[in-house]
């Protein structure tokens, strides 16, 4: 299955993948001062105390967002996890139905959880709510990276089940799930 606004599921996982060094830095300079206050102190000398403050919480959202932005990009690479025990024991033309109702699940609970995470972004703007950690951080900043990661997500949750709706319509009987399409060498 081609998808065409691949690149910008790549984008999302560019932003995760943002995310995830950026969690690596921020605990590596973390230990590494701890590991500088260690070797001083042993050394004799005074600890310089240095340290980032509320890397925890910070490295928490940075999980999230690399999360929900990697959403769509693992959907598009087939790397989400999918039990087709049963899909793939029936009939193309079937199969293509029953493909076609579980991308309508999909997208109907991806569509309702952007759905709440608008709401939920639009509360903590109003209400001006920040993180109760040490840092005070506007809470709509890391919802708004969900709600980008649940957008993609959806795109690619509609492109998925308008491509199959039309093998639906025009040829069911030559279905082929996208990830048996890709192991018999196609796109």
């Amino acid at each position: 299955m081609t998808f065409r606004l691949a690149r910008l599921y790549d984008l999302g996982a560019w932003g995760a993948a943002l995310c995830m060094l950026a969690i690596c830095g921020l605990v590596t300079l973390q230990v590494l001062f701890r590991c500088l206050d260690g070797l001083l102190s042993l050394l004799g000398a005074a600890r310089l105390g240095w340290e980032i403050s509320g890397v925890s919480e910070i490295a928490a959202y940075l999980l999230v967002g690399a999360t929900f932005l990697g959403l769509a990009y693992t959907f598009v690479h087939h790397a989400h996890i999918r039990v087709t025990l049963v899909i793939s024991r029936l009939p193309a033309a079937a199969r293509v139905w029953v493909e076609a109702t579980c991308l309508t699940v999909a997208l109907a609970l991806t569509l309702m959880l952007g759905w709440e995470l608008i709401a939920l972004i639009r509360e903590s703007l109003e209400y001006g709510d920040v993180s109760s950690g040490l840092l005070a951080i506007p809470l709509w900043i890391p919802q708004s990276v969900l709600g980008v990661g649940v957008a993609l997500l959806g795109l690619a949750l509609l492109e998925a089940l308008l491509t199959t709706l039309r093998f639906a319509v025009t040829a069911p009987g030559r279905y082929i799930a996208p990830e048996q399409h890709e192991e018999a060498g196609g796109e």
